[in-house]
């Protein structure tokens, strides 16, 4: 975990733990080309030095790869194999047009949804109201990938199903992914929860922190002080005497003073 994954890891704990909620954890490691073996275990060991315990059992995607399939065959007729590539689609700006430009191909393809000519929209606990139009912004998008692997659309929306997830806070980056998921709710006869997308965290050349950019990895030994800054990044005003206490007791503090910072706008 690097500093930006500590912002949405505190933000989402806290809106949990504020309104007595539960806090889940999940891996998504189905992206078999970035999984880094043993990664999981040091998030998990790295969310415990900062006193954000998780509620019931760590879900693991890639022990779900037939509740995925189960949820495009579901969809019926509303997905359809493509052999188009990211190269293919920049003559359309990169938004997949109602009918395949591709027609004949490989034998691998992807699997993508249909969409409508229509505005999904949702209000956002701390970004307020967003739209967009997913046939002119989006086009029909991937379910699963030409490798055979569920998309990030797809599992987070199967998975937080499951878990019975009534809010999603995360980073704002993935602020233009929740009309799509919405979508896909809706097509699956999901309900949707309520979202919350948190400030994104950005090194010196403004660029977003992430495990591609080489991110600086969060330290336990400095637990106290990083809880400190997050906090000041999310809003807060911690006092100057948390400095010298243990993580647990900035997390105390902070869902004492949580209400009071993120408000819907």
């Amino acid at each position: 975990m690097h500093f930006g994954s500590l912002i949405a890891a505190l933000g989402s704990y806290l809106s949990a733990k504020s309104q007595g909620g539960k806090w889940l954890v999940r891996i998504e490691d189905i992206d078999r080309a970035r999984n880094v073996k043993g990664a999981d275990r040091a998030i998990l060991r790295q969310l415990e030095a900062y006193a954000l315990f998780w509620d019931g059992e760590v879900l693991y995607q890639s022990k779900r790869i037939e509740a995925y399939r189960a949820a495009i065959a579901a969809l019926g007729d509303l997905v359809y194999p493509c052999r188009c590539s990211r190269a293919d689609l920049a003559a359309f700006g990169g938004v997949h047009p109602p009918m395949c430009p591709v027609k004949n191909g490989g034998d691998s393809f992807a699997l993508r949804l249909r969409v409508t000519d229509e505005t999904i929209g949702f209000h956002d606990r701390l970004c307020g109201y967003f739209s967009q139009n997913l046939r002119e912004e989006v086009g029909d998008f991937a379910l699963f990938n030409a490798l055979g692997e569920p998309t990030y659309q797809l599992a987070v929306v199967v998975d937080d199903e499951f878990s019975g997830v009534t809010e999603i806070a995360r980073g704002r980056d993935l602020l233009d992914s929740t009309p799509r998921q919405i979508y896909l709710r809706r097509v699956l006869g999901f309900s949707s929860p309520v979202y919350a997308h948190l400030p994104l965290a950005t090194g010196s050349d403004g660029a977003k922190l992430s495990k591609q950019n080489l991110a600086e990895p969060i330290k336990a030994e400095n637990a106290s002080q990083t809880l400190i800054d997050a906090l000041v990044f999310l809003g807060f005003a911690p006092p100057c005497a948390l400095a010298g206490e243990r993580p647990i007791a900035v997390i105390k503090w902070a869902l004492g003073a949580y209400p009071r910072v993120f408000r819907s706008p």
